[in-house]
């Protein structure tokens, strides 16, 4: 799942609308809607605002690969 349809999910789960949304996240509407509409280029604070109602955040995470042990 990516995370614009991860956010996208997480809201309607908890039943909220996009303003509603922006709105306890402390972020505009616009915001919202570009992160649901996947936009590739936004602000990573905003976002992690908007994933701190679900109690997550994006960050850095160490990359492995198959030869990795």
């Amino acid at each position: 799942m990516n995370l614009a349809d991860f956010v996208k999910d997480k809201r309607k789960r908890v039943k909220l609308t996009q303003p509603e949304l922006a709105e306890k996240a402390g972020v505009g509407l616009r915001f919202i809607r570009e992160l649901e509409q996947g936009k590739q280029t936004l602000r990573l604070d905003k976002v992690n605002q908007v994933l701190q109602l679900f109690g997550c955040e994006v960050g850095a995470v160490p990359h492995t690969t198959k030869t990795d042990t």
